[in-house]
């Protein structure tokens, strides 16, 4: 695999792999993504049973059932579990994070069109770690993977990112109010406060098997859904094994690929150890509940 991603991502916070997997694969991991919103959907409510975790709503906005995102389905899914740790994941690590990898988040996200919240103010994911002192490294060695499972432009609300400024380190953005997805969706003032100018952010247009990588500290966030066709984006969170010793599923040990073991390892959800489930959490979707705190925090 051409190592071009290495040297982008270092340098802008992100980086751009066209065609990392072909037609048939994206195709069958397409297929596999609707099972799991159709496991999703049998829950009358969000719902968590220690890493696997639904959310589901009433979306206000086209007030239809949903499951905005799924986390750690490739335990119930082997099509993904497989996918998680293939040769051509490691392939694209390796150069980064080493023979030794592990994995903290596993994510779908969907974004419906007529949704009321599909957009995310622009952030940084360094601030979903709660405790990150249990982590080394995480500027350099803690990735995100963002693979494409349709066609993703401005228009479904693809990603949008702002190149070299995750090496400033933490800027607060997007910490008033109920979190990233409150608020206006209009976000130059909110750059402009912490010295970016607007006209830096650049708007990713990714195929389906095109996969975007970025750094904790990149400042990203993406527009709302104002199209017909929802925007399927799979989101996978990847360490260097020594920076995480306690934390966090194996993917790869000594470069061969490590299946799930028998029971769930505490990835960053700390209060799972006390209360692992399963439970449901009964949340309104509105915007008095997101800035009163009620609804669960697990935007990762």
């Amino acid at each position: 695999m051409n190592t071009q991603h290495v040297v982008e991502l270092r340098e802008n916070g992100y980086a751009v792999i066209r065609g990392f997997l072909n037609k048939d694969e994206v195709a069958e991991l397409r297929r596999e993504s609707e099972k799991v919103y159709a496991e999703g959907l049998k829950h009358h409510a969000t719902y968590r049973d220690r890493n696997l975790y639904f959310e589901v709503i009433n979306d206000p906005g086209n007030n239809h059932r949903a499951v905005p995102q799924a986390h750690w389905f490739s335990w119930i899914n082997p099509v993904f579990e497989q996918y998680r740790r293939s040769q051509k994941i490691f392939e694209a690590l390796a150069p980064l994070l080493g023979p030794d990898i592990k994995q903290i988040a596993n994510q779908l996200h969907w974004k419906a069109p007529g949704g009321k919240y599909t957009y995310y103010r622009m952030h940084q994911d360094v601030r979903f770690r709660s405790r990150p002192e249990l982590f080394a490294n995480l500027d350099r060695y803690s990735l995100n993977l963002g693979l494409a499972l349709n066609r993703q432009d401005a228009s479904n609300g693809a990603l949008k990112v702002v190149p070299g400024h995750h090496k400033r380190g933490y800027l607060g953005l997007a910490e008033d109010g109920g979190g990233i997805m409150v608020g206006s969706t209009e976000q130059g003032s909110e750059l402009k406060a912490v010295g970016i100018d607007p006209s830096e952010v650049v708007q990713l247009e990714m195929e389906p098997g095109d996969l975007a990588i970025w750094t904790l500290y990149t400042i990203h966030g993406s527009g709302p859904n104002v199209s017909t066709e929802p925007r399927i984006l799979l989101i996978d969170n990847y360490v260097r094994a020594e920076d995480s010793p306690d934390r966090g599923e194996w993917a790869f040990r000594d470069g061969r690929s490590i299946p799930l073991g028998a029971e769930p390892e505490i990835c960053k959800y700390e209060q799972l150890r006390e209360n692992p489930g399963p439970f449901y959490v009964e949340e309104k979707w509105t915007d008095e509940a997101k800035q009163s705190g009620e609804k669960l925090k697990a935007a990762g």
